[in-house]
């Protein structure tokens, strides 16, 4: 596994949703573990480089 610059990991969680971000200081328990799991999966994908297809994106047709 390669080691993770500072910089690199605060881009990342600073372009993880905001809820997710804020999610984290709230009281229910239920709803830190959605925004830990939500600030995970945007680390994951971010690292993978793998990024979903834009819902709002239109189908060209071929």
């Amino acid at each position: 596994m390669e080691r993770i610059e500072r910089q690199e990991l605060s881009a990342i969680l600073l372009a993880a949703p905001g809820w997710a971000r804020i999610g984290l200081t709230m009281p229910d328990e239920r709803m830190r573990e959605r925004a830990a799991d939500a600030l995970a999966a945007t680390i994951i994908e971010k690292l993978d480089g793998s990024v979903p297809p834009d819902v709002n994106q239109l189908n060209l047709p071929l």
